[in-house]
């Protein structure tokens, strides 16, 4: 049972995430490039850093209480030690343009990647600037980077697609303890980026679904059983109607002319993807799951199908670019209530 807040703490509820929302600039996705000015660069002691101060402070106390004049120096020496290393950390981050890049489609369930560029354009170099992803928090899967002066590079984060459709990159958390690992420089950042999701195929399921179909000249594409002889190659023929024997023999300056088997079957068996054919004691989204499996087998195995999928028809075909637009369709496929 979910607590019910108090008027009190509703109220500091809602000034923290104004605050933050502000603070940390968590207004949605940064579109084009973003610059990491100093406003948007936050430093805190690192653990090691909150004992260096405590060491600085006996340190101190200790040349006061009896007066060592080398205890001073060593003091104040160590002190601006920590405050150079304050200032270097603070610059390795700061004033740096961030980019978001191509992020490929994936399947649910799979780790989708999203590339993301780090620019520099100042004149000195950039050391250990770490990149993760704030909502898997997996310090495991955090990226190192490293940039020279006015150049750039590009890594790639990973986070799982739990569901189909578009998946927005989640915030960017970026963060150094360059160089002596006493202070952490960290920012936020939000890109621009998503990535589209397949449904997740499904396991185990029912064969294809042929439909049967009467052609007019008679000439079944999937019946094999009446050779009627060769003919040139037409788009669309499968590679297993190539007639590799009388190509062989085809002299290689004659063009290199393709030829493909000819039968007369009678009959057809067409592909047909159909998602109102599928049994109406299946949930959405388990017909989407058999549909992208289906999709996926007729592709690998080099036969045309047809896809029906609410308003959406597509005629029998074959290619990568059917494929792509059939699981695009899965991928966005949205119900009517």
């Amino acid at each position: 049972m979910k607590k019910k807040l108090s008027p009190y703490s509703r109220l500091e509820h809602g000034i923290r995430k104004r605050a933050s929302k502000w603070l940390f600039r968590l207004n949605g996705p940064e579109h084009g490039e973003v610059f990491l000015n100093q406003r948007r660069v936050f430093i805190v002691p690192t653990h090691p850093g909150l004992l260096f101060c405590v060491m600085l402070v006996i340190l101190f106390i200790g040349s006061a209480n009896y007066n060592l004049s080398l205890g001073f120096a060593l003091t104040f020496l160590l002190g601006g030690c920590g405050l150079i290393d304050m200032h270097l950390t603070f610059r390795n981050l700061a004033h740096l343009h961030l980019a978001a890049g191509h992020a490929s489609a994936v399947f649910a369930g799979e780790a989708a990647q999203f590339e993301l560029h780090l620019i520099n354009r100042r004149k000195y170099d950039r050391y250990a600037i770490w990149l993760d992803f704030i909502a898997d928090d997996r310090p495991d899967l955090a990226q190192a980077a490293d940039i020279a002066a006015n150049a750039s590079t590009h890594i790639t984060l990973s986070t799982i697609a739990q569901q189909r459709g578009w998946l927005q990159a989640p915030r960017v958390r970026l963060q150094t303890r360059f160089p002596l690992g006493l202070l952490r420089a960290w920012s936020y950042w939000q890109p621009d980026a998503r990535a589209l999701v397949y449904p997740r195929p499904e396991d185990d399921g029912p064969l294809l679904p042929l439909a049967a179909m009467e052609q007019n000249d008679g000439q079944g594409q999937a019946g094999e059983d009446d050779f009627a002889g060769i003919r040139g190659y037409q788009a669309g023929d499968s590679m297993k109607r190539l007639a590799w024997r009388q190509i062989a023999k085809i002299d290689a300056d004659a063009s290199g002319t393709l030829i493909s088997k000819h039968f007369e079957g009678g009959a057809a068996s067409e592909i047909a993807i159909d998602f109102a054919q599928l049994p109406h004691s299946m949930d959405t989204e388990a017909k989407l799951s058999r549909m992208t499996r289906w999709v996926l087998e007729a592709d690998a195995r080099g036969l045309a199908y047809a896809f029906h999928l609410g308003d959406i028809n597509f005629p029998a075909a074959l290619g990568p670019a059917h494929r792509e637009n059939c699981l695009r369709a899965l991928a966005l496929f949205e119900t009517t209530p």
